[in-house]
């Protein structure tokens, strides 16, 4: 089996402690692979996606977020981000976890995966952070969609008006029932029913889920402010107008995702970095799947699509 290590560094929030895993090949490594986590999950739920590539000669690394997984000291902190703009925290992270590993692993290709919410950071990332990516050999943008501005500043105005009376730790089923838009609906999006998750048709995986208090959270105020403030600033043209000309992009989804709106918000934004003068981008949508390829019941093709479009560009 291959080897793992698990480490921490300081996030840019001022308080919280990283917790970081490294999953690494049996041979020399050929290439790196950082790994980005969504949305009330953490980053060994990617584990087998990561054992995959190290099979493969990668070394993969991840972390999780602030106010996810490991990155709290209780379970009351989950769902927990402070400051003003904690998306700007989230990108710092992945930043520092980028140039940590790359000092590691100076001469390899080093490609950068974000999923849902991570799928946004990243996007942010790329653009925020693009003076020091010259040497990120790609990036894989999956379970990702396009908002409006005018819905995300709507979001943003309930969540300040919330925050005003009942304060930024508050959890609200309210905000969370409007983030779940009309794509939503035709799912179950509370594990009542896993065999109709929006999650995915991987009915085993849906249920694990669903008994794991570290995907169960709900978020505070200010951590769905971050979710808002993130995904408004990655669809806009002034985010992807920063990205670096020459990245290789690929998108990846399913075509009956709702954060990709059933794969049109996800053509969406691929459009928008064709349009933006990316030259290298590429789009693939697998028929039927929904929010969480990795797990779905085709993951295997996902994975391996995946790494022969990373052998193609490294």
């Amino acid at each position: 089996m291959e080897n793992q290590e698990v480490y921490t560094f300081n996030s840019k929030d001022g308080h919280s402690l990283i917790h970081c895993r490294k999953w690494l090949p049996e041979g020399a490594p050929v290439a790196v692979v950082q790994l980005v986590h969504g949305m009330v999950e953490y980053i060994e739920r990617y584990d087998e996606f990561a054992r995959f590539l190290t099979s493969k000669g990668f070394v993969v690394v991840g972390h999780d977020h602030i106010g996810h997984g490991q990155s709290v000291t209780s379970l009351e902190e989950l769902g927990v981000m402070t400051g003003k703009h904690p998306a700007d925290f989230m990108v710092e992270d992945i930043y520092t976890h980028y140039a940590l590993t790359k000092k590691s692993y100076p001469n390899l290709p080093y490609f950068i995966l974000g999923h849902s919410m991570g799928s946004y950071m990243l996007r942010k990332f790329l653009a925020d952070k693009t003076a020091y990516l010259d040497e990120l050999t790609g990036a894989i943008i999956m379970g990702t969609g396009q908002e409006s501005a005018a819905t995300c500043n709507a979001g943003l105005a309930v969540i300040a008006i919330l925050s005003l009376f009942r304060g930024k730790k508050y959890r609200s089923t309210f905000v969370q029932s409007m983030s779940y838009s009309k794509p939503y609906k035709r799912y179950d999006c509370y594990g009542k029913d896993y065999g109709n998750s929006w999650l995915s048709k991987n009915t085993r995986s849906v249920e694990k889920y669903y008994h794991d208090p570290y995907c169960t959270f709900l978020f505070t105020l200010n951590a769905y402010k971050a979710l808002a403030e993130g995904t408004k600033y990655a669809c806009s043209k002034v985010c992807v107008g920063k990205v670096r000309k020459s990245l290789p992009v690929l998108f990846v989804s399913g075509d009956a995702d709702p954060v990709g709106n059933l794969g049109e918000g996800t053509t969406a934004a691929y459009d928008s970095f064709k349009a933006a003068g990316i030259k290298d981008v590429s789009l693939k949508l697998y028929k039927g799947d929904r929010h969480e390829i990795l797990n779905e019941l085709d993951r295997e093709q996902v994975f391996q699509d995946i790494y022969q479009w990373i052998e193609a560009h490294k």
